[in-house]
């Protein structure tokens, strides 16, 4: 099978197509043949060895860690698919061992899938696991609630624009940080955009004269500083960035077949969907990798390996 791999640390150029064997299955495993494959900040840090320390690494590495496909084959303990079915995958833990989405073959572990929703297209599904799983739980772990105010920085972003959308379809009010490029964007998943920046706590107090009630950080670059100016009498906070401000929750994707499955409904339900802005094939896994880490692209990038 074709694959991107990389048998070192080091920038995009690492980045190679190579023929490999046909990953193995175990009893509780599927494989899958990859129609599309996300492209996330995870792989480009993996691809640095920023996480080495986190991640156990085998060279070569197959990146990747979102996926979707049709399942070839599955093995006599992953009952939940049979052969034919399309699916969503959430790998993260097949990359360590050289087994991640930038193939044509995937073997997953029954637990890391969940059906494809059926109204999205190959690219947009392949872009939904990480982000999509990463909102979910970003807005679960700050219980909000109908008729709260949410604070997103960074809503236009891959996380943030699913953030947003999982709170508007719980009936929060959302109130969304961006460049004025995407207000319109933002509008059209039902925040309203604020422009981030110098003057922002004056902004956000206007549309929020009593304080937000929960605050999300999914941009960095110190965006919390503000939350005690912007926020309410115990305001929740949480970031997928990490901060260096007490009291902040801490959120990081995890896979859990029921969080997945309820994003998937989510978006079969029209309530949730996914920008695509660019899709490469196998052979330019680099210049998608610089892409994302140009920072100028405004949506998700995928791979298109089918």
């Amino acid at each position: 099978m074709r694959a991107v791999v990389h048998d070192r640390f080091g920038g995009p150029e690492v980045l190679r197509v190579a023929e490999l064997a046909e990953p193995k299955t175990h009893l509780d495993s599927v494989l899958v043949r990859v129609k599309a494959a996300g492209v996330n900040p995870a792989d480009l840090a993996m691809r640095e060895g920023q996480v080495a320390r986190f991640v156990p690494t085998y060279f070569p590495v197959v990146p990747g860690w979102d996926v979707a496909g049709v399942v070839e084959r599955a093995g006599p303990g992953a009952q939940e698919f049979a052969p034919d079915d399309e699916v969503v995958g959430y790998v993260r833990g097949e990359v360590a061992h050289g087994n991640g989405g930038y193939a044509e073959l995937v073997a997953a572990d029954v637990r890391t899938l969940a059906r494809k929703p059926r109204n999205a297209s190959w690219a947009q599904a392949a872009a939904l696991p990480l982000a999509g799983l990463t909102g979910y739980q970003a807005v679960g772990r700050l219980a909000v609630a109908d008729g709260e105010v949410l604070l997103v920085h960074g809503a236009a972003g891959g996380v943030g624009s699913m953030a947003t959308q999982i709170a508007v379809a719980r009936g929060a009010r959302v109130i969304g940080t961006a460049a004025p490029g995407n207000h319109a964007y933002l509008r059209s998943l039902g925040a309203e955009p604020v422009r981030y920046g110098d003057g922002l706590v004056e902004r956000v107090r206007a549309l929020a004269p009593a304080g937000v009630d929960a605050v999300l950080d999914v941009a960095g670059r110190d965006a919390l500083a503000t939350t005690s100016a912007v926020g309410a009498r115990g305001v929740r906070v949480a970031t997928v960035v990490g901060s260096a401000y007490p009291g902040v929750l801490a959120v990081f994707a995890r896979m859990y077949p029921a969080d997945l499955a309820a994003v998937v409904a989510l978006v079969e339900a029209g309530r949730l969907t996914v920008r695509v802005a660019a899709s490469y094939p196998l052979e330019r896994a680099a210049d998608a990798h610089r892409a994302l880490a140009a920072g100028t692209v405004a949506g998700k990038i995928v791979l298109d390996v089918g």
